[in-house]
């Protein structure tokens, strides 16, 4: 998991997944986008190597060491506790020239809250478009203003190729401090062993409920750091506070935008919510526990901001409560997936969450 910019002051921290050479493996976009995507990736393959080499390299700054190692620990223990399939991933580093891997462009109706989707092959639609050419990014995002959209761009260290490919661990992520890197890891990881096409919110928020609890599970049992452990405990607790802000924020834009009154007049009222939201969150700051947040800046709040953010917080306390009925993170993570491989991933959400007694460990991930 990496920091991400967001709107005003405020820094929310959120999986940096983005799918960005997807498109360009399947050839499913423009050529001048599939050639750069393309070239870019073939760079870093081109220049990683294996964690293992670095770490034993003596010219590795102890630092960066510490920190790969930590890597190569979250990896095995997302595997062996945790049953993900961690393919090939994370197994090689890779430095990038930028201290910006790439840039993700999303846009929303200026008066629905509907994401605007792009298709490609194998992972099917997502609400966003990832760019590693910078000035690209900003010239869609302006076309997409001309054309009515709200828009929201923002940065991004990491992506998942879904373990198409070896995907290494990037020197953009490993700037992470040390909770948000093993929350990274298994984040990305989580993507690699479930992911159901054309299921972004499920996808993310998923990935973004497994990646905080393995964070805990990892701190708290496997390495036993009182104070790491506490940390990520206040983490998880502040997600879900946000997935609440967020989705009541939601549900006051969708009364507008689906009232029976003109166009200028819901304009009016889109930017009252969204100063009202902006003040909401200042009511919320004191029930949040990890202290790194400031405040919303309700001038650059627009529906593709706030959709971005839901991407990543839906369900939470769902989830949450799986994994409670369940008894431990494996077993939560072996029934939805098992369940949501047979159905729509959130009906399968949807029948755990209505009859938690009749889930269970029996399925384990990847056997």
């Amino acid at each position: 998991m990496s920091p991400l910019s967001r709107g005003g002051s405020t820094t929310f921290t959120v999986p940096a997944t983005c799918l960005a050479f997807l498109p360009a493996i399947f050839g499913a976009c423009s050529p001048g986008y599939v050639l750069r995507a393309g070239w870019e990736e073939a760079k870093i393959l081109r220049d990683r190597r294996p964690i293992a080499e670095v770490v034993h390299d003596t010219t590795t700054a102890p630092e960066m060491r510490q920190k790969l190692r930590l890597v190569q620990n979250a990896r095995a223990f997302a595997v062996r506790e945790l049953g993900l399939d961690a393919g090939e991933s994370f197994l090689s580093y890779a430095r990038v020239e930028s201290d910006t891997l790439l840039l993700v462009v999303s846009a929303a109706p200026e008066l629905q809250l509907v994401w605007k989707t792009w298709w490609f092959p194998i992972v099917g639609r997502v609400p966003y478009r990832g760019y590693f050419h910078f000035d690209r990014a900003r010239r869609d995002a302006e076309v997409l203003e001309e054309q009515g959209y709200d828009v929201w761009v923002r940065p991004s260290s990491a992506f998942s190729t879904l373990g198409w490919l070896p995907d290494p661990l990037l020197s953009t992520t490993l700037r992470a401090d040390s909770l948000g890197l093993v929350d990274t890891v298994i984040h990305e990881i989580t993507h690699t062993t479930f992911f159901p096409s054309g299921q972004a919110h499920f996808n993310e928020s998923f990935a973004n409920f497994v990646g905080h609890r393995g964070a805990i599970q990892f701190f708290c049992e496997a390495v036993d750091d009182e104070n790491r452990c506490r940390q990520a405990r206040d983490r998880w607790h502040d997600t879900r506070v946000f997935g609440r802000f967020f989705n009541r924020l939601v549900d006051s834009l969708e009364a507008v935008y689906g009232a029976e009154i003109p166009g200028d007049l819901k304009r009016q009222r889109k930017t009252e919510v969204m100063g009202w939201g902006a003040r909401e969150f200042e009511a919320i700051k004191p029930d949040l526990r990890s202290g790194r947040y400031g405040s919303l800046d309700p001038e650059r709040l627009n529906n593709a901001w706030l959709l971005a953010r839901v991407l990543y917080y839906s369900r939470l306390d769902d989830f949450e409560q799986i994994y409670e009925a369940n008894g431990n993170l494996r077993a939560a993570v072996a029934a939805i997936i098992e369940m949501g491989s047979r159905m729509p991933p959130w009906a399968a959400v949807d029948s755990l969450v209505a009859a938690p007694e009749a889930t269970g460990a029996k399925a384990e991930v990847g056997q």
